[in-house]
């Protein structure tokens, strides 16, 4: 008998399907474009930097990321610059936007404030990198109070206009559904700077809390207002707050600001039955997971390799309390197959077994990977799950 892929997904995250292969996407196997183009180049299909026909064709399984609701991080804003492909960039949950203004341009980079608010030097050979950030819009109390201003959860703008189409046509889907649930530490460093933001732990302590209180306020009235009507099957804070040794903050200080926090975010989301939770953070987490944990916060995406993460040791740890994705070190597909396939066959046979396993590159594919190193791991994920080849 078949079953849907809300099932599928749900029943991995609850270790029910030791052994199912479930390859989510958008969230957990996404790419960057630049990488879509040079793999169209290497003999790729065209249509691959379509993204429906490429779910099709890697046989993915979608989640339906309820980006309609502007609740947390917006994932997927690009601006045609006049570069080969798009800067692409991140927006907290502002309603409304910044204007978007161009104020600079010279032979290799183009200066502008994005709709965050954030002043940005791109870089025009490679707009997908990391831009260099000049300015950001709240520095102080009265900053801030301007800023706060758009992020009130009862926004018209913020929701869908006509919301019983809305509601019916994603609670007649057969795929799971994922909300975004806001960030404590990333969204504070977008709006303040990472140095001035440390410092103002320090200095102005009631201000950081006020700016994670209202982020606490915007979640969790989206997610009461949502779940009212909409079928919610997981959850997804966004962080990026460690680098590849640890957190950018003390636990001690995790535990003081922000635990309380994320608590009144996961009780909310427990009681309407949301009970897959997941954050969405670079570095190393070892110091952070069991914090999560100890939160409600159960699954962890994408555990950078290169940052010292490793996903059978913390399972072995961890056993059912924790659902994992990612952590298919995205250098080893640089090397050929030989070193793709050691990655794979260490790691993904056992954590499938075990379950509330989804395997990926550690974050989004970069475009050094080539077409036929990643059909190759494709290929390789598959055959251990037992299914059938994709053609290389």
């Amino acid at each position: 008998m078949s079953i849907s892929t809300r099932e599928q997904f749900l029943g991995i995250c609850r270790f029910e399907r030791p052994g199912d292969l479930y390859l989510s996407t958008p969230f957990f196997n996404s790419f960057w474009r630049r990488t879509l183009e040079e793999w169209v180049k290497q003999g790729a299909p065209e249509q691959i930097l379509d993204n429906r026909f490429r779910g099709g064709y890697f046989q993915f399984n979608h989640t339906r990321i309820l980006r309609e609701i502007v609740s947390g991080i917006a994932m997927d804003r690009e601006m045609d610059i006049g570069a080969e492909v798009p800067y692409a960039y991140e927006v907290p949950p502002i309603v409304p936007v910044y204007e978007t203004k161009f104020i600079a341009e010279d032979e290799h980079t183009i200066t502008l404030v994005n709709e965050g608010n954030q002043k940005v030097k791109v870089y025009k050979d490679n707009p997908e990198k990391m831009p260099m950030f000049l300015d950001h819009p709240v520095k102080d109390r009265g900053s801030w109070e301007e800023y706060k201003k758009r992020l009130d959860p009862n926004t018209p703008e913020r929701w869908p206009s006509d919301w019983n189409a809305y509601v019916q046509k994603i609670n007649s889907k057969s795929e799971p559904t994922m909300l975004y649930v806001g960030s404590f530490f990333g969204f504070l460093r977008e709006w303040m700077g990472l140095e001035r933001l440390l410092y103002m732990f320090y200095d102005d302590p009631s201000l950081v809390e006020d700016m994670m209180d209202q982020i606490c306020y915007l979640s969790t009235e989206s997610i009461k207002r949502a779940v009212k009507d909409l079928r919610v099957d997981h959850a997804m804070f966004w962080e990026d707050m460690a680098f590849r040794s640890g957190p950018l903050i003390s636990p001690d200080m995790v535990r003081k600001f922000m635990m309380p926090r994320y608590k009144k975010v996961t009780d909310v989301l427990r009681s309407s039955g949301v009970d897959v939770i997941f954050v969405d953070s670079d570095g190393n987490l070892d110091e952070l997971i069991p914090l999560w944990l100890e939160c409600g916060i159960n699954g962890c995406w994408p555990l950078e390799c290169a940052a010292g993460n490793d996903a059978v040791a913390l399972r072995k740890k961890y056993g059912r309390d924790i659902i994992l994705a990612g952590n298919i070190d995205k250098r080893e597909l640089l090397k050929g197959k030989d070193a793709i396939r050691e990655e794979v066959m260490s790691k993904v046979p056992f954590l499938l077994e075990c379950g509330g396993y989804f395997p990926s590159v550690d974050h989004m594919v970069p475009p050094d990977i080539t077409w036929e190193n990643y059909l190759y791991f494709i290929n390789t994920v598959r055959e251990v799950a037992g299914l059938k080849r994709l053609p290389e």
